[in-house]
Parts: C-alpha cells; structure tokens; sequence
C-alpha cells in the first residue's frame, strides 16, 4: 500500500488534529492509500492468504459465525488483505497479523458513516461550522472523500476491534471508530479513523498539566 496526499484532505486533518473540546480530545484523520503492494505487503499478504485458506479448511460451513460463504471468494480475501495493510500503514508501530474478518463490517450505504459522525462528532460540528462560515463538517468530509475515491462506486467498512486489535485503547480511548472506502476500479483505499481520549488520564493529562505549570511559571514572571 502506497500513502497518497490529496489537499481535500489537509484542512479536515488539520482541525481533527488534537482538537480541543473541554474535558476530552478528538483526533481524527483522512488518508489515501493506493493498492500497490510494498514488498513488505507482499510478503505479509501472501502470509495472511495462507492464513485464511487454513482458517477455511478448517471451518465448517454450517458454522453461522463463520465467514467462510464470503472468504472462499478470492476477492473478498483480497479486500480483507487491502484492510488488514491499510491498517498496518495506518499504525505501522502495531500489529495488525492476527486481526480476523469478523472484525470488519461491510456497511449497506453511506448512511451508517454519516450517522456516526453525526452521533460522535456534533461538537466537533459545531465548531467546524464556527470557524467555517457555517458549513457543514460532514458535508465537507464527504465531499473531499467523494474527491479523492468517488464515494458512490466505493464498498464501505467499518471496523470494530476487540480491545486486543485497537491500537488507541492503549492510549485510554473513550471511543474510537474506523471507516474504510474501497474503489476497486481505481485501486485505492480511503481511510477514516477518530478518537477521542479524556484529559483526566493519560497523556492528555500530563500534557495538561505541564501546560498549565507553564501557564503558572509565566504568570508568576509577568510584571502586574
């Protein structure tokens, strides 16, 4: 997987970066990744398809958890592959090798992203729309992803790790989510990930401290 830069995505990242919102603090980010295999995808996708094929001699299709209808496609291992990498770029200090395919989730429309932003993000909203004349944070994210992957021919996923597969729990996560855009056509994967960590731990708190020690050193030297 390539990491691609598209502008569309700058000023969204830019305001989701640390974005301060009292008690607690959102990351969020965009990112684009074209599906040309590093030599390191390489070798890690060839392992991941053994791995699966196993998983599947070993599966019993009377199974109803198993993914096996779905993975016994060659091109749904390899979406699974693409996600599975994306994430390793994503979080390249992590390892994402034992991440399995119940953890991903085809999503049937947009609707279920734009309702999580909605639900997750109403105050980020807000304050999108203050220091943006009013627009819309979701509209604007939806716009630059339509840019960058042409939204309507993508397949859409979400993934919902365990606590073992979640890179930010170890960060004290609140809550995280992560969306996954998919055009096959054009060979390219749009990530989202958000989340948001409280400043009572962690940190977010000692950085706030040191802050505000710094705040106090610098009004203890001000001439009153």
């Amino acid at each position: 997987m390539k990491f691609l830069e598209y502008t569309p995505f700058d000023s969204l990242n830019l305001f989701l970066d640390q974005l301060n919102l009292g008690d607690c603090t959102i990351r969020g980010n965009l990112e684009a990744f074209s599906c040309k295999h590093t030599a390191t995808d390489r070798r890690l996708s060839i392992s991941l398809e053994h791995e699966i094929l196993d998983y599947l001699g070993k599966s019993s299709d009377s199974d109803p958890s198993s993914p096996v209808e779905h993975l016994s496609s060659r091109s749904s291992r390899k979406t699974l592959i693409y996600l599975v990498l994306t994430l390793g770029h994503m979080y390249p200090d992590y390892d994402f090798s034992a991440v399995r395919a119940h953890l991903f989730f085809q999503e049937e429309e947009l609707e279920s992203f734009k309702q999580m932003v909605d639900t997750y993000l109403s105050d980020a909203s807000r304050q999108w729309a203050a220091a943006n004349d009013g627009s819309s944070l979701l509209d604007s994210m939806t716009k630059a992803i339509d840019e960058v992957i042409k939204i309507r021919e993508c397949d859409i996923y979400s993934y919902n790790p365990d606590s073992d597969g979640d890179p930010v729990q170890e960060k004290g996560a609140i809550w995280s989510f992560y969306y996954f855009f998919y055009n096959r056509k054009l060979k390219r994967v749009v990530s989202f990930r958000c989340y948001c960590t409280s400043k009572l731990s962690g940190d977010d708190f000692l950085i706030g401290a040191a802050s505000d020690g710094e705040e106090e050193d610098a009004l203890i030297d001000m001439d009153i």
